[in-house]
């Protein structure tokens, strides 16, 4: 009777493991590699992806206050208010208080943000089509659809 052996585990085995099968890490590392690509191609607009991700979220909401923002973003309220912060002392965006109750703040793009965002779409696309002879266009939304019955966990 022969006994098959059972590879050793070791650390190196587990965190290979760990590498290519963690939905965290390989989001993330594909979240880098995105904003990379993206941010080299819309280098000449002078905004980063994730500047332009934001700028877009504020031009298409109904709602303007900095906590439906940060629901539709996923930021928390500083690193939010930090990236907003930027926009600002740039000119492309006010932030201010709401007069009904002046706990809340609402945020806005400058006539000067707007036509910044409008300059840069159709970079933007340019840098889509590019990036969907890569991947499917529609495979990172799908993840964030797909990822939001966590964010109420």
């Amino acid at each position: 009777m022969s006994l098959s052996r059972q590879p050793r585990k070791t650390l190196r085995s587990d965190a290979s493991s760990l590498v290519e099968s963690c939905p965290a890490w390989n989001s993330r590392l594909a979240a880098r590699r995105i904003t990379q690509f993206l941010d080299r191609e819309l280098a000449e607009c002078g905004l980063t992806a994730a500047q332009l991700g934001l700028m877009a979220q504020i031009a298409a909401a109904a709602d303007d206050t900095l906590g439906a923002l940060a629901r539709r973003t996923g930021l928390d309220q500083s690193t939010l208010s930090r990236n907003l912060r930027t926009l600002e002392r740039e000119g492309l965006v006010e932030i201010a208080t709401v007069e009904a109750d002046l706990r809340r703040r609402a945020v806005w793009l400058t006539e000067t943000g707007a036509r910044r965002l409008e300059g840069a779409i159709p970079l933007w696309r340019k840098a889509q089509a590019k990036l969907a002879r890569h991947m499917a266009p529609a495979l990172a939304r799908r993840l964030a659809e797909q990822s939001e019955a966590l964010a109420e966990h």
